[in-house]
């Protein structure tokens, strides 16, 4: 549809949440903004329709999985189950913030969000307007708002035409704060293993 609408990221207008939050509740896909990159999503339902239309937006295998965005720290434990101790501190240091915790996936995750060994990636992004979202309609099912393969989009302006035109709304606040894609942590083990590096460096064995 490439409806556009302006957005404080830090102190979302009312109105806009209303009706971000109508699109979700209605099998709708979003693009917005985080604190990392801009991304595209939709809610975290179970049969959400707009859940196969992200892969086709995206022309990325279904065979993959969408990350989460959730709201706050106690989602870990909600979401994931088994969450070794030194996950949790990682979450306490840095959520709100960008880095994404792979845990094994508890039973209020619906199977079609779960990867293929069961697990499930968190992240509690540093956004007033994302976790505000994720309190009125759940959890985002999310990944990067580009072209499989192509770099993340940094700002609503480098949005995809061709995204922005197949979702149901954008929200444009700018430029995102960050600007780096969030590090990715496996944390199914007794020890951290970084999947992606990137904007929070954390070490590998800490």
């Amino acid at each position: 549809m490439g409806v556009v609408v302006y957005v404080d990221q830090d102190d979302p207008q009312e109105d806009v949440l209303c009706e971000a939050a109508c699109v979700l509740g209605s099998c709708g896909v979003l693009v917005m903004p985080t604190d990392s990159v801009y991304g595209i999503g939709c809610a975290a339902t179970p049969e959400n329709s707009a859940h196969g239309r992200i892969f086709s937006i995206k022309h990325r295998d279904r065979g993959q999985t969408l990350p989460w965005l959730v709201a706050d720290v106690a989602d870990l434990v909600r979401y994931g189950r088994d969450v070794p101790s030194w996950a949790k501190d990682l979450a306490r240091e840095h959520w709100p913030g960008a880095l994404t915790l792979v845990v094994w996936a508890s039973s209020e995750v619906p199977p079609e969000y779960r990867a293929q060994n069961g697990t499930i990636a968190l992240r509690v992004p540093d956004s007033n307007l994302v976790r505000e979202l994720v309190r009125r309609v759940g959890p985002l099912a999310t990944t990067s708002a580009n072209t499989h393969g192509e770099d993340a989009a940094t700002s609503g302006a480098g949005v995809e035409r061709r995204i922005v035109a197949e979702a149901d709304l954008m929200l444009d606040a700018g430029p995102a704060p960050v600007g780096v894609v969030s590090t990715i942590v496996d944390a199914t083990g007794s020890l951290p293993r970084i999947l992606r590096q990137g904007a929070i460096m954390i070490a590998p064995h800490a």
